[in-house]
């Protein structure tokens, strides 16, 4: 197997034999604005076939992020990426350094100081100065925001921000944004900052600056994975892992029974070695093509380029325990009833004015099916009628349960409870491993 480095050097061999046409965008550019008139309706194809032109020559021509300044060098976890200046990232050989500024009317100075791009998105480092004798004010975090990141072929959104560091004497902001991939064949990227006014209106700020996507970063490992792991109520397919030098990326979608999207999308880890790499969360997506749910897991940076082995395990996912026997209610008191591998509690049956009310504990994350919830009294059965908002009961040992009250209404007192089933966070630690032995 072939190690990042030797990847590497390839990448950048292969760049300097092939590169993409040096007027290329102007031509895709020229096609896209001169379509007929009476063929508007056909923009949005003519979009994806350029959209596709300019994949086709990414694969065919072998045009692609070359890996920079990594040789000697180290690979930044995403804390130290983001939490670094540029000029402290640029020492480690990262990224392209921009240094284009807006100054405001007030005399604040907004600069790009720099960008790393690769598979996975681009980050962006900027700075905020205030004129000479102003501070920041506590609003500084809402007052000044990001849009998208425009180019050729481009139009990122803002995924992320972090909070930046604010110097001593309060005068200057650093700052990063990540965004989404941008198009290697982007030549001229903008990206539009706002200010929320004192009068309540939003001034825009947008700043251009020269792509270079010869200073971006390639990925270090792309793999489709194409496994699954069955659940209670469907599959959850794992599609792709993409690892760059700036966080690592797997994507993957749903194919669920009853609806789209899971109630609890649940949690993935990833081990590379055997040790686990850290998460930084997920995102929602959708396949526009065949419109089925998907998802983005976004971890760390890799902390080898010695794989060995790199394993996905979903740890937990939405479950569903189904509830085949009717529930005694001849003595509540506050004891459990274990039903699959989850617990109820009866907490109370008691009379009101118009029935009895029944009430019934559980996990947070625990909820009963209510849809043909009820009660039966010897061959009498009635449908639940009311139901309180959820509070907490608190155990005293440091767990605290949810508690509702039901309501029914009846004048005989119930004998057993009738449900469907609940909704819960069920464990399932179901591990695939990504093959990497094959890697060319």
């Amino acid at each position: 197997m072939k190690t990042i480095e030797e990847r590497i050097e390839e990448h950048k061999q292969s760049l300097n034999i092939v590169q993409a046409p040096s007027k290329l965008e102007d031509r895709l550019r020229h096609a896209l604005e001169h379509v007929p008139a009476k063929k508007r309706k056909m923009n949005r194809a003519m979009t994806w076939v350029a959209a596709s032109a300019a994949a086709l020559l990414l694969i065919v021509g072998t045009y692609q992020y070359p890996a920079f300044a990594y040789y000697g060098g180290k690979l930044l976890n995403k804390i130290e990426l983001s939490s670094l200046s540029f000029s402290e990232v640029a020492e480690q050989g990262y990224g392209q350094t921009v240094n284009k500024s807006k100054t405001l009317d007030d005399g604040t100075v907004i600069t790009i100081n720099g960008v790393i791009a690769d598979d996975n998105g681009m980050l962006m480092y900027y700075t905020i100065d205030r004129p000479s004798g102003s501070v920041f004010k506590d609003d500084r975090t809402f007052r000044y925001g990001v849009g998208n990141m425009q180019g050729f072929l481009t139009n990122s959104n803002p995924r992320e921000g972090s909070g930046g560091n604010l110097t001593d004497d309060e005068t200057h902001f650093e700052g990063t944004y990540k965004f989404e991939s941008v198009s290697p064949f982007a030549r001229t990227l903008t990206v539009t900052f706002d200010e929320w006014l004192e009068t309540g209106e939003k001034a825009l700020y947008p700043i251009s600056f020269k792509f270079d996507a010869n200073k971006a970063m390639n990925s270090l490992l792309k793999e489709d994975i194409a496994k699954s792991v069955s659940v209670d109520q469907g599959t959850v397919y794992y599609d792709s892992i993409t690892a760059s030098p700036t966080s690592t990326v797997v994507k993957g979608h749903y194919e669920m029974d009853n609806e789209e999207f899971p109630r609890f999308p649940g949690k993935t880890k990833l081990y590379v070695n055997g040790t686990e790499v850290k998460s930084w969360g997920m995102q929602s997506s959708r396949d526009e093509k065949k419109g089925r749910p998907g998802f983005e897991l976004e971890f760390d940076v890799l902390p080898t380029d010695k794989l060995e082995t790199i394993e996905l395990v979903l740890e937990n996912f939405d479950g569903y325990q189904n509830v085949k026997k009717p529930i005694s209610l001849a003595s509540p008191s506050d004891l459990s009833i274990k039903i699959g591998d989850e617990k109820l509690w009866i907490r109370s049956v008691t009379k009101n004015g118009t029935g009895y009310d029944i009430v019934i504990a559980r996990k947070q994350f625990t909820f009963v099916e209510t849809e043909n919830l009820s009660v039966q009294t010897g061959d009498i059965k009635v449908p639940v009628s009311a139901i309180s908002t959820p509070r907490p009961w608190d155990l005293k040992n440091g767990n605290i349960l949810w508690e509702q009250t039901y309501s029914f209404n009846t004048m005989e007192q119930p004998e057993q409870l009738l449900m469907d089933g609940f909704r819960y966070i069920k464990t399932y630690d179901k591990t695939i491993l990504i093959p990497i032995a094959a890697k060319k």
